[in-house]
């Protein structure tokens, strides 16, 4: 087989077979196809779109490529995933919920994609945290801690790792075949017994629309059904960013916030109904009381920590996480020019102001900058007063804290009445 062959049958819009993505699939992990092909790979499958057999055909392609884990542990193995969003942290809180409850979450991760943020780079941010243990290390502290989020290692479908950096930087992000096989490949092959997705719509989501993200949540419940993984999916709501930080630092304060039980609100309330989801998946009734529980308990907490530390973590994060946290130089608000209601919020607009600012990635070799983002962001509905704070800047130079900040002012709308507030879960796909 050749990958120009396969791009050539893809460019007339005729789909591959499953032994022809299979053998590209390998291809990518093994280096037989370049990074020029699978670019254009990405393009063609953006471009003519897959039907639902070649969706699984790539996906357990993909799966394939690489080392697929089987546990043998005393409770079910679950996790969760995001299609992201602006301000999205829920995995920091929701896996350790989850391990406080008595199940199991070997939660393999990403890092950001375009305009949103990603788990992996967020908790980088942590010092010596490490996203990339060994298996054997892996596997004991999820055995440990009943939780760890790190990366695809080279042996977890390796076919995705580098087509994922491919559609960052090649305009193809929004793919849903390739966002359907990317999330399952990596899911499939930790040898999950159930998972729930969190598929986001809104302004701060790569799904607009209700009926783009039914599509993608369709796409994603049925291949993972199709491959033997019990999977339902909540589209939830990112017409606002889910906390009001963005940056990869500045989140994590957040979720220690919420995991210690300083803080309510958004980013509670979903990991709650996405745990909810899973441990009924799971044959664990009274999900809710439990997961709640948690936090209150310190359980959560007390998890969280342990992975932490288990990963390379300061031993005393969780108890003082604010000491170890990155900060930066310019710190500046950003005040509204003009009386009004925030009506809108362009959350993608947020988003890649935070990569502008170094927070995110323009080209896959890109250093983060852990500390830069944005903190107190106004919400929908909130009225303003000329001059009133409706951002935080935190920058490394003050030029792009002046840049952040014409973003930021262009991003929020104070124009029309008051927003009709949507509930975060909007729809469940079964």
């Amino acid at each position: 087989m050749d990958a120009r062959a396969i791009n050539a049958a893809l460019r007339k819009g005729e789909e591959p077979s499953p032994a022809e993505l299979s053998w590209f699939a390998h291809g990518l992990a093994d280096g037989r196809v370049s990074s020029a092909q699978a670019g254009a790979f990405a393009m063609g499958v953006c471009l003519r779109g897959l039907s639902e057999a070649g969706r699984v055909a790539l996906t357990l392609a993909m799966r394939d490529s690489g080392h697929v884990l089987d546990w043998d542990l005393d409770a079910p193995v679950v996790d969760k995933h995001s299609t992201g969003g602006v301000g999205d942290c829920v995995s920091l809180v929701l896996a350790p919920m989850l391990a406080a409850c008595g199940v199991y979450n070997p939660m393999i991760s990403g890092r950001g994609l375009g305009h949103t943020g990603g788990t992996l780079d967020k908790l980088e941010a942590i010092p010596g945290y490490s996203v990339t243990p060994d298996e054997a290390r892996f596997r004991q502290v999820v055995k440990e801690a009943g939780c760890a989020i790190v990366s695809a290692s080279a042996n977890i479908a390796p076919a995705d790792k580098r087509l994922y950096a491919v559609r960052d930087v090649t305009g193809t992000v929004e793919s849903l075949d390739l966002i359907t096989a990317s999330i399952l490949s990596k899911k499939l092959a930790a040898g999950l017994q159930s998972l729930v997705l969190d598929v986001k719509v809104g302004s701060g989501a790569f799904m607009k629309t209700p009926e783009e993200a039914r599509a993608l949540a369709a796409s994603l419940v049925s291949t993972a059904n199709a491959a033997g993984c019990p999977t339902s999916a909540l589209i939830t709501d990112m017409s606002q960013p889910l906390v009001p930080a963005l940056g990869n630092a500045l989140e994590v304060d957040l979720c220690l916030q919420v995991l210690t039980g300083a803080l309510k609100g958004p980013l509670l309330e979903l990991s709650v109904d996405l745990g909810v989801e899973l441990l009924k998946t799971a044959g664990i009734e009274d999900g809710e009381a439990k997961l709640r529980d948690s936090i209150s308990s310190g359980a959560a907490a007390e998890r969280f920590g342990k992975m932490v530390y288990a990963l390379g973590g300061p031993l005393s994060f969780v108890e003082d996480w604010k000491r170890f946290l990155p900060e930066t130089p310019v710190i500046r608000e950003v005040t509204a020019d003009r009386a009004g209601v925030v009506s809108a919020i362009d959350g993608e607009q947020l988003g890649l102001a935070v990569v502008d600012l170094g927070g995110g990635r323009r080209v896959e070799t890109d250093q983060v900058n852990p500390a830069v983002g944005l903190t107190d962001v106004v919400r929908l509905g909130e009225k303003v007063t000329k001059n009133q704070p409706i951002a935080v800047v935190h920058a490394a130079r003050e030029e792009q804290a002046d840049a952040a900040a014409a973003a930021i002012r262009a991003a929020v709308s104070l124009d029309g009445p008051a927003p009709d507030l949507l509930p975060l879960t909007l729809e469940r796909i079964a």
